[in-house]
């Protein structure tokens, strides 16, 4: 069997005196969607920006089987682990094109970018449309797809999304997870991270449950879409969109 290309063992992450995220392992083999699902505070957030390097924490993490331990969040963008995070942190007085070139800012030159530019263009034609206005003045809709997008531009091995369908509408969070099914399909490997459980539980290939800053619960989608205690906690209609 390969290794995963994310593999995280034992990560723990403390704000002072409490521990937030609390000896979570867990996986993503490549070519796969690995959804995180759990209520407001169980930490999923924080085991996101952990495993970025924005967040000191105990453990191991290792990506394509290098140790990411000690490497600066710039570096392991440039290998290929991107955050779309829960804000979005779009640059509201930039325009959508500054925003989306900002994201190859890295490892791109002229003629790639444009290319790049192109390919995120037809996934998402509204910001084709929208390239000279200001990102500020998107909608959440377009704030999420601008988002996507400019992370689309760095080629990411590990796409991980922090709720993606967070304040958007049921329509929009419809066309969200179709979206992301899309890039699954494209090639891109994702580590979602959702409240919506029944979303997230559709288009991935294996999840884990996240309580209280420790994993609970994990196997295949399909087992936990029929795992009593995640439909009852996580699949009843307060959850449906």
């Amino acid at each position: 069997m390969s290794a995963p290309l994310l593999a995280v063992d034992r990560f723990s992450v403390a704000y002072g005196k409490v521990e937030a995220v609390r000896s979570v392992s867990l996986e993503v083999p490549a070519g796969s969607v690995v959804t995180v699902i759990g209520a407001n505070g169980a930490g999923k957030t924080t085991l996101l920006n952990a495993m970025m390097g924005l967040l000191d924490q105990a453990g191991a993490i290792s990506f394509e089987g290098h140790d990411l331990r000690g490497t600066r969040v710039e570096d392991r963008v440039a290998a290929g682990l991107v955050l779309v995070p829960e804000r979005r942190e779009l640059f509201g007085s930039l325009t959508v094109e500054d925003n989306l070139r900002l994201g190859s800012f890295r490892h791109r030159r002229h003629h790639q970018i444009g290319a790049e530019l192109d390919k995120v263009y037809a996934l998402f034609p509204r910001l084709r449309e929208r390239h000279r206005q200001l990102a500020g003045t998107l909608s959440g809709g377009e704030r999420q797809m601008l988002a996507l997008g400019r992370a689309l531009m760095s080629r990411p091995r590990l796409l991980m999304l922090d709720e993606p369908s967070l304040g958007l509408a049921p329509q929009i969070v419809r066309e969200s997870f179709r979206i992301i099914a899309d890039l699954h399909k494209s090639g891109v490997s994702i580590l979602l991270i959702e409240q919506n459980a029944r979303a997230a539980l559709a288009i991935a290939d294996h999840g884990y449950v996240m309580e209280h800053g420790e994993i609970t619960l994990q196997g295949s989608a399909a087992e936990l879409a029929q795992n009593p205690r995640v439909v009852e906690s996580y699949l009843g209609l307060g959850s449906a969109r």
